[in-house]
């Protein structure tokens, strides 16, 4: 076990003072009772509420130390080796006789063999006590461990209720990779939720469990996680780029490297506005059945200088511990600089963006999404920023007639009662979004009318409508051109 060996050399080579990065209490309990009798000291553990307990044996609470400078006046006077884990010093570290008193149980570590750890989250260690001082972060559990804690909750739950829980092997492996990023009693209190209610772990317990673990990482709430992802099936056409994602899902999710492949990392989706571009970033989410949280570049800037970038910062953090996930960007043009932001936040921004990029090594795979190619910085475009550039153009007429059907079914209409094709060969130049809103107000007329919806009524409305492709007809044809021969036709 990586933590236990890693503290078990820095008691080994004399350390006093480790300070213990870790909001895991219960773990860091556990691992010191093991130290103790791995490396031969008597193992305790401190806090106000109990004073001084041994973890090595049955001893009855030492209240009279529940002072921080009691328990530390303890540990100065007494000669024998030991190891204690103190939780809640780190609130005293500002004290300037807690602070003598550490120095001197440090000063002192090589006659006296005292090893503190002082657990809490982001801690200050004082400038007095740095030359003596270990900084540590307790590792996440690992797939293997994950897993194993499943089938360990699973089993307790089977003994408390004498059955057994209903699970199937994908089910747990698509659990476990879900939990990645989160410590043991994060991951152990989401695996009993997943089972508590019906003692059944299926696909349909993830979206919880993806929710609850986004809610215990996110601080900054510039991402937001997204529950409603479609899968790849229900898009229609973009029949090259659900290809291209089909022949990475397997390596995106394998548990180990690949040979020979890197993860993939991302595509631009480049297209006319209402074209699907949005749907299809937040398909591929549902489709690999990973998480999928969303960058709002209208959140992330500040007016104050410098905590734009810091936000970022803090969001692709939360990403990475999600991992494996989808983050989607959507019309990513409009938070990047442009010509005339010279060293604006914009600016500032992309660099970082460009960084994280370039250098992560978590499985968070960026789909990014654009209407505006003239906005977008030269940088972000050049090779190798994303894997692929898919230009999402306007639907074929085979395409236009499935978006009218998945429209007409998800509104529970029999589409067999309007003729299709008809509709398709009518609404020529109508991107995916204008078609929907095209069967919505032929519903709202068919209602107010008190009649059925037919291809008629459908007709009407198409030829009452005048899509984007027409109205903006020449920047839609100066996009189609920069993207032939620049970019992968998604259908």
């Amino acid at each position: 076990m990586r933590d236990l060996a890693d503290i078990e050399r820095l008691i080994d080579s004399g350390t006093a003072l480790i300070f213990v990065e870790t909001a895991d209490m219960r773990r860091l309990e556990e691992l010191t009772a093991r130290l103790g009798s791995r490396t031969g000291r008597r193992a305790y553990r401190w806090a106000l509420a109990t004073g001084l307990t041994r973890l090595d044996g049955d001893v009855a609470p030492m209240r009279a130390v529940g002072k921080a400078t009691d328990v530390l006046a303890q540990i100065l006077a007494t000669p024998d080796p030991g190891l204690y884990v103190l939780f809640d010093l780190a609130r005293y570290l500002d004290e300037p006789l807690i602070v003598s008193q550490l120095r001197e149980i440090a000063s002192r570590s090589r006659a006296m063999s005292h090893s503190l750890l002082i657990p809490g989250a982001e801690i200050e260690i004082p400038a007095e006590l740095r030359s003596f001082a270990t900084r540590v972060e307790l590792a996440v559990p690992t797939s293997e461990e994950l897993a194993a804690l499943v089938h360990e909750e699973a089993e307790a739950w089977g003994r408390q209720r004498g059955k057994r829980i209903k699970a199937t092997e994908a089910a747990i492996a698509a659990l476990t990779r879900n939990l990645l990023g989160l410590s043991h009693v994060e991951a152990r209190r989401l695996i009993r939720t997943a089972i508590a209610d019906d003692g059944i772990l299926s696909d349909t317990d993830l979206p919880a469990v993806m929710d609850a673990k986004y809610r215990l990482l996110d601080q900054g709430g510039v991402l937001s996680f997204e529950l409603d992802t479609a899968k790849l099936a229900d898009v229609a056409g973009l029949a090259s780029l659900k290809r291209w994602l089909g022949e990475r899902r397997d390596v995106f999710l394998a548990d180990a490297p690949t040979p020979g492949l890197d993860p993939p990392k991302g595509v631009l989706l480049l297209g006319v506005q209402g074209g699907g571009k949005s749907l299809a970033a937040k398909s591929i989410a549902g489709t690999w059945g990973v998480p999928l949280l969303r960058l709002d570049f209208a959140t992330l800037y500040n007016k104050y200088y410098g905590e734009t970038e810091r936000n970022l910062r803090e969001s692709l953090r939360t990403a990475a511990s999600m991992a494996p996930c989808v983050l989607w960007i959507d019309e990513i043009e409009k938070g990047l600089a442009s010509e005339g932001d010279d060293g604006g936040p914009g600016k500032r921004i992309l660099g970082t963006l460009l960084v994280w990029m370039a250098e992560r090594k978590e499985k968070v795979f960026l789909a990014a999404t654009a209407n505006d190619i003239e906005a977008l910085p030269p940088e972000l475009l050049r090779k190798g920023r994303f894997d692929e550039i898919f230009f999402v153009d306007l639907p074929s007429a085979e395409v236009r007639a499935t978006i009218f059907e998945i429209h007409l079914r998800k509104r529970g209409q029999d589409p067999a009662r309007v003729d299709l094709k008809a509709l398709a060969e009518a609404s020529t130049g109508f991107s995916g979004a204008e078609i929907e809103q095209a069967v919505v107000s032929a519903l709202y007329a068919a209602n107010a009318r008190k009649q059925v919806l037919d291809t008629a009524l459908i007709e009407s409305v198409i030829a009452g409508t005048r899509p984007l492709s027409v109205v903006m007809a020449e920047k839609v044809g100066r996009l189609r051109a920069w993207a032939a021969g620049r970019t992968v036709p998604a259908d």
